[in-house]
């Protein structure tokens, strides 16, 4: 039960980028909308190992960098910050259980949930902590940040929109169901998936719902949203599309194993990884298939996309490196053990982890 529940809360965190709006933001899948679009571009070939670090313990949480660092949540309880280029631990701060959340960076202030059932915000400056946000469960979600308020998902079947300056509740919406997804934003709906298979679009602001579209089964993969749809894949093998104003369904796809990956969007593409497996692209529109690329595991961690290349790690203990345009493959990297976390790409490197607490970065 406990290993099951440590890779199911690695998913819901898996896939963090670099964000576009500045050096002290970043946050889970590139930006608001969760699309997993990466800022700067990466490795096209492997050139070397630039650094490795190996933490205590085992980490499932993915990695977020902004301008200069990489932050990354341990379950020995400890939030750390490294710096891209060397790997030095710069500082840590302590919470009372596995923090497998993704970090999130905005207004001068880090957020990361912890198993502990809080949710902290830490000024970046001084690395104190700002506030404590109680929760009923343990947080695996990674907070999304907008309009001075953070979104975070608990456990407890609740979504939460808290001030970043006061750390008090603005409301908060109970999906009678645990959250493992992170949030996703699109103009004023909050979209997010709970255990008991249902996708929520909720107002933004006043935390009441807009519509919800049943699955068949648990979603744990975080939804992408664009202009038209919002796409998460279902424990039903489904991938789907959902118009963001109606909640009807557009298409919907199935594949061979259950879809706990979170899908990223690029142009008219939509890809993702799933338990057979393979690695997919699908058309946006009307989700057809463009190609597939098959691994020797199955496939949790979530893609991430920089300047037309796909970045994806694979239980197989390999990154892949494929073509986003045709899916051919370009190189991997197998590390020691298997990567359910999603990589991210700063400064011309890619950082990525494996289970066993060893943190890469590879130029």
């Amino acid at each position: 039960m406990i290993k099951k529940k440590l890779l199911v809360a690695v998913l819901m965190a898996a896939s963090v980028s670099l964000a576009s709006c500045g050096g002290s933001t970043a946050m889970f899948r590139g930006d608001i909308s969760r699309t997993g679009m990466m800022a700067s571009s990466g490795p096209t070939s492997l050139d070397k190992l630039a650094w490795k670090h190996n933490f205590p313990d085992k980490v499932y949480a993915s990695p977020v960098a902004d301008d200069t660092n990489i932050y990354i949540g341990s379950n020995d309880g400890l939030l750390y910050a490294l710096d891209q280029s060397s790997g030095k631990i710069l500082w840590s701060f302590r919470t009372g259980a596995n923090v497998e959340s993704s970090a999130a960076l905005a207004d001068g202030y880090v957020f990361i949930g912890s198993w502990d059932n809080n949710l902290y915000a830490i000024d970046s400056d001084t690395r104190a902590e700002h506030w404590t946000f109680p929760v009923n469960g343990p947080i695996s979600s990674s907070p999304v940040i907008n309009n001075g308020i953070v979104y975070v998902g608990g456990e407890d079947g609740n979504m939460y929109a808290i001030d970043i300056e006061t750390g008090r509740e603005k409301w908060k919406f109970d999906a009678k169901g645990a959250i493992y997804t992170s949030p996703a934003i699109k103009g004023e709906l909050i979209f997010f998936g709970t255990l008991k298979g249902v996708m929520y679009a909720v107002n933004a602001e006043t935390g009441k719902e807009f519509w919800r579209f049943p699955t068949r089964h648990k979603i744990h993969s975080s939804p992408a949203v664009d202009d038209n749809n919002v796409y998460f894949g279902s424990d039903d093998k489904h991938i789907y599309a959902v118009n963001i104003r109606t909640g009807q369904q557009t298409w919907r796809k199935k594949t061979a194993g259950q879809i706990l990956s979170s899908p990223a969007l690029s142009g008219d593409r939509i890809i993702f990884g799933s338990k057979d497996g393979y690695i997919y692209a699908y058309n946006k529109d009307d989700g057809f298939r463009e190609w597939e690329y098959r691994t020797e595991g199955p496939v949790f961690s979530s893609p991430v996309i920089a300047s037309g290349v796909v970045y994806i790690g694979s239980t197989d203990r390999n990154l892949y490196v494929l073509k986003e345009s045709d899916g051919s493959f370009m190189w991997k990297y197998t590390t020691e053990d298997k990567i359910f976390s999603a990589p991210v790409v700063s400064n011309g490197k890619v950082f990525f982890n494996s289970v066993d607490g060893s943190l890469y970065a590879v130029q």
